[in-house]
């Protein structure tokens, strides 16, 4: 099958090895000419991973073109992009693919889930299916090859095998699933929580209070989840508790580091002012405030992250509302 992995940033390039290192036809499309050069002549991306070396088998290219003979198409790009990529690609394409999406959260305009802005902007001429490859993963560790598990979700069973036997293999093990809503749903609001769970870090506090954060949110995941549809059982997974403490606890989360920041500083204005990385919990923190308003949703801590990013909230006045909320059982 041929592939083309669109987004030389680290989840792409990551992906693409593995692809690589499996013997398939893999090729990364990307805007930034340095880093295609990067890869095809030093075979490295040393924007994202420094010295590491990657397969040099690999190849990449600026040139769109090139999905449009292809098999899957993985969308390795942020969320913000999903859109104008579809509606550039569409045209492109010869034959109905399969449309991989690695990016969690939401479209910012539309509040939409990716797999149905996705569907929206791809014709059914062109698009097989959907199928979301997300779960509990560093494009840092994948890399380097260490052993790694995500899951491919999927309202088709047969493509969502197909991506599984494509990337599995002794590194990366692929399960598959058909819950869209709950994993895509979880996959976005993990983020909001590891910006929690890095606030809290900087705030000097330690493991006993991570562990709650961990905890509770994921609680508020099933609620926000299940409100739309989707399974319980599906956030006791990969996709949800899986993905939710990798995020909370690792060095390598962006909105992990961006918390880390915020709580550290006590103030959203230099994280704001200085920051130049894709932290999708960011936008997510405003869509689930706004969706969880209008829906009657409890989602305590998604609301006072939201608080500290766009209405100012010291995050030390955060964390102690958290804990003199009026008492309740836990279930």
């Amino acid at each position: 099958m041929k592939t083309v992995v669109i987004g030389s940033g680290s989840w792409g390039t990551a992906l693409a090895q593995t692809l690589a290192d499996n013997g398939q036809d893999v090729t990364i499309y990307g805007v930034n000419a340095a880093e295609v050069n990067d890869i095809n002549e030093n075979h490295k991306n040393s924007k994202y991973f420094a010295e590491t070396a990657l397969n040099p088998v690999l190849r990449a290219t600026t040139d769109l073109s090139v999905v449009k003979d292809a098999d899957v198409v993985v969308l390795a790009v942020p969320t913000i992009a999903i859109e104008p990529i579809c509606k550039e690609i569409d045209p492109l394409l010869t034959k109905k693919a399969i449309v991989v999406n690695v990016a969690k959260g939401f479209n910012p305009k539309t509040n939409e889930r990716l797999s149905d802005v996705i569907r929206r902007c791809i014709s059914p001429d062109h698009l097989s299916s959907v199928v979301s490859l997300i779960g509990p993963s560093h494009a840092e560790e994948v890399v380097i090859r260490q052993l790694t598990s995500i899951d491919a979700v999927s309202q088709n069973d047969a493509d969502a095998i197909a991506i599984q036997n494509l990337f599995s293999n002794k590194y990366l093990r692929i399960y598959t699933g058909n819950d869209e809503v709950g994993s895509e749903l979880g996959a976005a609001i993990k983020n909001v929580m590891a910006i929690a769970s890095g606030i809290l870090s900087g705030l000097g506090y330690g493991d006993n209070t991570r562990a709650a954060l961990i905890t509770r949110g994921l609680q508020e995941m099933i609620r926000y989840g299940t409100y739309f549809g989707g399974k319980e059982e599906t956030f006791i997974g990969l996709t949800g508790i899986g993905d939710l403490i990798v995020t909370c606890t690792s060095v390598h989360s962006r909105n992990f580091e961006a918390g880390h920041q915020i709580g550290s500083e006590n103030t959203v204005e230099n994280f704001f002012r200085d920051n130049t990385k894709t932290v999708e919990g960011v936008r997510t923190a405003k869509i689930v405030h706004e969706v969880a308003k209008e829906k009657g949703i409890d989602m305590p801590i998604c609301e006072e992250v939201y608080q500290i990013l766009y209405e100012g909230k010291e995050p030390k006045d955060c964390a102690n509302d958290l804990m003199i909320r009026k008492l309740k059982a836990e279930f």
